[in-house]
């Protein structure tokens, strides 16, 4: 049983760690810089 376990959480974090990885991969500080954000800030 607590090896079942410890299989689902391993597998939760490595869904976790896939999407993190996706969402925020190669970009500055982990946002998404829009054009009008842009603008404000000339």
């Amino acid at each position: 049983m607590l090896l079942i376990l410890l299989e689902a959480l391993l597998a939760l974090v490595l869904i976790v760690a896939i999407v993190w990885w996706t969402m925020f991969s190669g970009r500055k500080k982990g946002e998404l810089v829009r054009d009008e954000d842009e603008d404000k800030n000339v």
